[in-house]
């Protein structure tokens, strides 16, 4: 701390040979520095794109503007990509550049489709959300299981960074054990190294959403609706410190209380300790015929691999409640 009192941010020398004469890093002196203010601007046209797209997630930046100037903002579409980009949101519709993974990363095959979620920890699933704080902003990570709704672990940050993911994701796996399938996004965060070697670890089946597919991961999406409509938009929090705790009493309210219409008015932890009233599956909304001939796609000639609705309940238990199957439509 004395060396570092050393350093006068006004002097002519140079900061980083003021750094190496009194041999501190110059990481340490820059972290002291006050944060810069944040444009109050940029903080409310954030917060009305962040209620917007958690109403609409299938808006991009082109209807986005049209919403915002219609609420009186006069922006660009530019200002409002660069605004997306930087809360991590993007329209929910098939198209180029929906989904931005690390050119270096690899991506994994989807493989869920028709899958039927008949136990917990059978599929988890994760994914980032912004979340707007009175004068800032932070980043939410969960990871769900998709047979109960459970929240499992989550985690808050204020940057984008591949850390809080991996840190959520050793808590699950520490907490309660490991599932047979993992389900993310194609966001760097899912397929950095850090975070895809913890998968590979435990001998965990890798699962990505397709690009152009909007409700792969549909069940952390609706998580986010209710997180943002139930606790965050009522309560306003102000910071880091406040939205810890307070999202920390509204996810022990999400599953040990708030009945699901979905698990037959039951609770995520009554449904994942009884592995009971739970379930689900992604049915595409045009499968293959009946006699199993594939259907050549219009686009490429290649056969289709849709699955047949019989197929995908086939494995069902005798008795057991029917979820309600979400039909989406096959992307080309």
């Amino acid at each position: 701390m004395i060396r570092q009192a050393w350093i006068d941010k006004g002097d002519a020398v140079p900061m980083v040979r003021q750094c190496n004469l009194a041999g501190v890093s110059r990481a340490t002196v820059y972290a002291q520095q006050k944060p810069k203010l944040v444009d109050e601007s940029y903080l409310l046209l954030s917060h009305l794109i962040d209620e917007e797209y958690t109403r609409h997630p299938f808006y991009g930046s082109r209807k986005m503007v049209v919403f915002l100037k219609a609420a009186g903002h006069t922006v660009n579409r530019k200002r409002v990509q660069g605004l997306m980009r930087k809360m991590g949101l993007a329209g929910m519709a098939p198209g180029p550049n929906t989904s931005r993974p690390h050119p270096e990363h690899k991506v994994y095959p989807y493989l869920l489709r028709g899958v039927f979620v008949g136990r917990p920890d059978q599929v988890w699933s994760t994914d980032i959300t912004y979340i707007r704080l009175a004068h800032g902003f932070a980043y939410l990570v969960a990871i769900i299981d998709w047979y109960s709704r459970r929240v499992l672990s989550w985690r808050i940050s204020n940057s984008m960074e591949a850390v809080f993911c991996v840190d959520c994701l050793e808590e699950a796996l520490r907490r309660h054990g490991k599932p047979e399938i993992f389900n993310s996004d194609q966001g760097s965060q899912f397929t950095s190294d850090d975070f895809i070697g913890v998968l590979k670890r435990e001998g965990i089946a890798i699962s990505m959403d397709g690009r152009g597919r909007a409700f792969d991961n549909i069940f952390v999406e609706r998580l986010w609706r209710n997180v943002k409509h139930e606790d965050v938009y009522l309560k306003g929090y102000a910071s880091m410190g406040e939205l810890m705790v307070g999202l920390a009493e509204y996810f022990t309210f999400y599953n040990g209380e708030r009945p699901h219409q979905s698990l037959g008015q039951k609770t995520p932890d009554v449904v994942y300790r009884t592995a009971m009233d739970g379930g689900a599956v992604i049915v595409d909304k045009y499968p293959r015929a009946v006699d199993g001939t594939p259907v050549p796609l219009r686009s490429t000639g290649v056969p289709s691999t849709a699955v047949p609705r019989s197929e995908v309940t086939a494995n069902a238990k005798p008795g057991q409640r029917r979820p309600a199957a979400l039909e989406v439509e096959c992307a080309a």
